[in-house]
């Protein structure tokens, strides 16, 4: 496995395009490809298909066949199973729930479909041809350390969880709680629970929270940023913008916004239009010229966007 810099993944996607543009017989081979979000309900996941379909026009001669999980498992495992019997070349895809979609994809790698996932990996799957995400431990990670940066003498915390059984949500509460268990009688979790990635249900949940409380929470820490927007709500209502600190995760448009506004601390990037471009690059290799990844697992880094380096975010350009 092999962990790469904001830099050097952009670095090789574009070295990796220009070397299937080069080829003869990238440009002769039209290709289907199923392109599976889980929830295009939720703004990250509209992003990624859009740099989905960018991608694939910079590419060439390339159907890209939408499919929205609506965050439901059997929904989007009727969608890869459809795509393969129309016989597609190839899939990818971001599964709802690693473990609910394993069959599906099993069948698909079984029936000789490339499969290359992004966002959430898929390990109980052999013969997956790649992954391409971001390392959700160490984005978790960056959060916990931002948290201690910003209150060197100890706070606590309010974790919003995301849903159950997606890796992200696993993975970035792993990483939070790396940094914070060892020091916990410094810095103390008074609540977690999990928002399912939803700003109205974790708006609930903090009303609900809050209420209960002598005193407010010196950090809300989120596990998306749509969670964090519903929590900033609540702090809005409250006349606790500013003072209680708010950390989202996936650098929205909004959240920057927000973030120059002074209601959220930061949000974490983790370069979805990189994972999306590296995983089609890698998949369209494959199949137009046999070229398999040089790792099968590529984690990008993510990165704590505050206001003192919003120009590293990937969207920034889309604030208005």
């Amino acid at each position: 496995m092999k962990r790469l810099s904001r830099a050097a993944v952009l670095a090789g996607a574009v070295g990796l395009a220009l070397s299937i543009g080069a080829s003869g017989q990238a440009e002769q081979k039209h290709l289907r490809i199923l392109a599976s979000m889980p929830d295009m309900g939720q703004p990250f996941f509209v992003h990624m298909m859009t740099a989905v379909n960018a991608e694939a026009t910079k590419l060439g001669d390339i159907e890209i066949i939408q499919s929205d999980g609506q965050q439901s498992s059997p929904k989007q495992t009727a969608d890869v199973e459809a795509a393969i019997t129309q016989g597609v070349d190839g899939i990818l895809i971001s599964p709802n729930d690693v473990d609910a979609l394993a069959p599906a994809i099993q069948e698909a790698v079984d029936a000789g479909v490339p499969v290359v996932t992004i966002d959430r990996r898929v390990d109980k799957v052999p013969g997956i041809l790649a992954h391409v995400g971001a390392d959700n431990v160490k984005g978790g990670e960056a959060q916990g350390q931002l948290i201690m940066k910003l209150f060197p003498s100890g706070a606590t915390v309010m974790n919003l969880q995301g849903e159950p059984g997606a890796s992200p949500a696993i993975d970035r509460n792993k990483g939070l709680h790396n940094v914070l268990d060892p020091v916990k009688d410094k810095y103390k979790i008074i609540f977690e629970d999990t928002g399912h990635w939803d700003r109205a249900k974790a708006q609930t949940m903090v009303e609900s929270a809050l209420a209960g409380m002598s005193t407010p929470p010196d950090v809300i820490v989120a596990a998306n940023d749509g969670m964090a927007f519903g929590a900033l709500e609540v702090l809005k209502e409250r006349n606790l913008t500013g003072k209680v600190a708010l950390i989202g995760f996936d650098a929205l448009p909004e959240a920057l916004q927000q973030i120059t506004a002074g209601n959220m601390t930061s949000t974490i990037e983790q370069l979805p239009g990189g994972q999306t471009n590296g995983a089609l690059d890698a998949l369209v290799s494959f199949l137009r010229d046999g070229t398999k990844p040089a790792q099968q697992v590529t984690l990008l880094t993510p990165i704590a966007i505050t206001k003192d380096n919003l120009d590293q975010a990937e969207r920034l350009n889309e604030v208005k």
